[in-house]
């Protein structure tokens, strides 16, 4: 057993305490966080960005979806934690457990500013019904974890206009309108991505993601930008004060929130934490609605799009200059997994307006492949030889917009088996990249396209096909995604706007075997406009050649072969320029025509 639960019981006996709830998250519901956040993960030894610890008495549960059961399994052996994988049948959520295992007029204690006011309201009616008491005023993991580390100091920048494409003013302008609109006084902003977008505000508080702790308030008249004053230069802090935005202290905004005098206030519960929530005078009514942000942030503009394609041009660039490395020198020279993602973050960083990876690089070779989220250990190095499957998941942040890409290449030859299964993957990204779908189509419509081939073999990916991606923020970005099964978030629901980027990245993971993905990102823009309606396509950005070496041409259709053989061709056409003399005639081979 752990010694940190041991130490937790010790702290829950003491406060009364029958529950606690650790999720994998930060005072802004991120998906990735800053260290002082990393609870969940020093509490249970689970490192993936996903999951939900709860400790009881004398139990303790992990919840975690599809992309992390295989990492889970093994992170957690031995530390007194039992898995429970989301979504599979029989298997009770986080929720419902607790309601379960609490006692009559018992203690659930969770830190407020780590829960969202959604999920900590459904606990809250929950357990009203066995007479509980919550407490969320205290973080109990503080009590325990005596070398926490601090939060991030990092400085923090004002986006150029022509990089963002929209002027700060303008889009408070826009939001206004829309609180006027709803009858709103003051909007309440916590999310980290949605605060860099309406302030043209970026940051290096959060590893991959680039953007600065802090909080915002929105009224009619002016705006109140919450953070460390010490992040912004000067001139920057003038530049805000210019456009009526006041600076205060980052610590200072649920004093503030609590003395507010509007009448009427927008607050997101699914985007605002239980802290919060609970600090709004009871004189306040409500909106509680979507933040207007976050549509407004998905849908790209034009600004936006150019440099996105610029951005995936330098992207491809690299990972073309990494597939032929591995091709010509695989099985000549020393490799593993960790000198590979060295090697394409240096060909990453040669390329002007690179700032850093925009996750986790996922470099996993034969069976470690087949763990979605898999992280190379230095400590562990895997030799890669002249053989098997490479799965590189990857992507960077530009000042021109995010990427993410994902490429399985192929070492030495192929079975039948991994080549039919890499071409069914390969088909069904086709399918999705190639469709052709009336105004009005949500993600859960268009699913199937890229997953039918999939569940054709009695296979499943066990995860969306596709997310939202941020221009320079966040590589998950909401409010739209690609997936087949409805979930809480409702993202699949979100009608499909022209200016949203949404990637296309089926795949099958074999445990002990391989694991494939295929990624590419795409565009959602208007079509053809006739009798029927509004048709909608898409628009492929990535620019990157697919690894012909494990496709079978059979097992692809016509129509699907065809758009291979385009998409290489504006591969070769884009990319060759920027190549030497060998790569670029690599690349003939590497982007024929099957």
């Amino acid at each position: 057993m752990r010694e940190t639960l041991i130490q937790l019981r010790q702290v829950m006996e003491q406060k009364h305490v029958d529950i606690v709830l650790i999720p994998s998250s930060d005072f802004h519901g991120s998906e990735y966080i800053g260290d002082y956040f990393k609870a969940r993960a020093w509490m249970s030894g689970f490192t993936g960005s996903a999951g939900t610890l709860v400790v009881t008495r004398d139990q303790a549960g992990l919840w975690t979806d599809g992309r992390y059961f295989i990492q889970a399994e093994r992170q957690l052996t031995g530390s007194g934690i039992t898995l429970y994988k989301m979504g599979q049948e029989g298997v009770i959520d986080f929720p419902q457990f607790i309601e379960q295992e609490m006692p009559q007029g018992g203690c659930l204690a969770f830190d407020g500013r780590m829960v969202s006011g959604a999920l900590g309201s459904q606990l809250e009616a929950m357990l009203a019904r066995k007479q509980a008491q919550i407490l969320s005023t205290e973080d109990l993991v503080d009590l325990i974890w005596k070398d926490r580390p601090g939060l991030s100091e990092a400085k923090a920048v004002l986006l150029e206009e022509r990089y963002s494409g929209r002027a700060t003013a303008q889009k408070l302008d826009e939001l206004r309108a829309v609180m006027r609109k709803e009858g709103a006084e003051a909007l309440l902003i916590s999310t980290l991505d949605d605060l860099a977008w309406l302030f043209n505000l970026r940051g290096d508080d959060v590893l991959y993601n680039p953007v600065v702790l802090a909080y915002g308030c929105v009224t009619l008249e002016k705006a109140v930008l919450y953070l460390n004053p010490r992040k912004l230069s000067e001139s920057d802090r003038q530049a805000l004060s210019a456009l009526n935005i006041e600076i205060k202290d980052y610590d200072t905004f649920l004093g503030d929130v609590a003395a507010l005098t509007a009448q009427t206030v927008w607050a997101d519960p699914q985007k605002l934490n239980y802290a919060i929530l609970r600090a709004i005078p009871r004189h306040c009514r409500r909106i509680e609605k979507t933040n207007p942000i976050v549509l407004r942030k998905a849908i790209k503009n034009e600004t936006e799009i150019e440099n996105l394609r610029r951005s995936h041009l330098k992207d491809g660039v690299a990972v073309t200059k990494l597939m032929y490395w591995l091709k010509t020198r695989v099985g000549k020279e020393a490799m593993s997994e960790c000198s590979i993602q060295t090697k394409l973050h240096e060909l990453r960083a040669e390329q002007e307006g690179f700032i850093e990876e925009s996750f986790g690089t996922i470099c996993a070779y034969k069976a470690n492949a087949a763990m979605m989220h898999y992280s190379a250990d230095p400590q562990h190095e895997v030799p890669v030889a002249a053989e098997g499957l490479l799965l590189i998941d990857s992507g960077g942040q530009y000042w021109e917009g995010t990427t993410d890409i994902t490429r399985t290449f192929t070492l030495g030859p192929c079975s039948p088996e991994i080549k039919k299964v890499y071409t069914t993957v390969l088909q069904g990204m086709l399918n999705l990249s190639e469709a052709r779908f009336l105004y009005g189509c949500s993600g859960i419509n268009l699913d199937i396209l890229a997953r039918g081939p999939v569940w054709q073999l009695n296979l499943d990916y066990q995860c969306g096909t596709g997310h939202g991606v941020g221009y320079l923020l966040n590589v998950h970005e909401g409010p739209h995604g690609i997936r087949w099964k409805k979930t809480a978030a409702l993202s699949e629901m979100e009608r499909l706007e022209a200016g949203m980027v949404v990637t296309d990245e089926p795949g099958v993971y074999i445990e002990g075997k391989f694991g494939i993905r295929i990624e590419n990102e795409l565009i959602v823009r208007r079509g053809e406009k006739n009798f029927y309606g509004q048709f909608m396509e898409f628009e492929t950005t990535t620019l990157a050649p697919i690894d012909l070496d494990a496709v079978d041409p059979q097992v692809l259709t016509p129509a699907a072969r065809e758009a291979l053989n385009r998409y290489h061709l504006r591969v070769r056409e884009a990319l060759t320029p920027y190549l030497n003399e060998e790569e670029a005639q690599w690349l003939k081979t590497a982007t024929r025509s099957i």
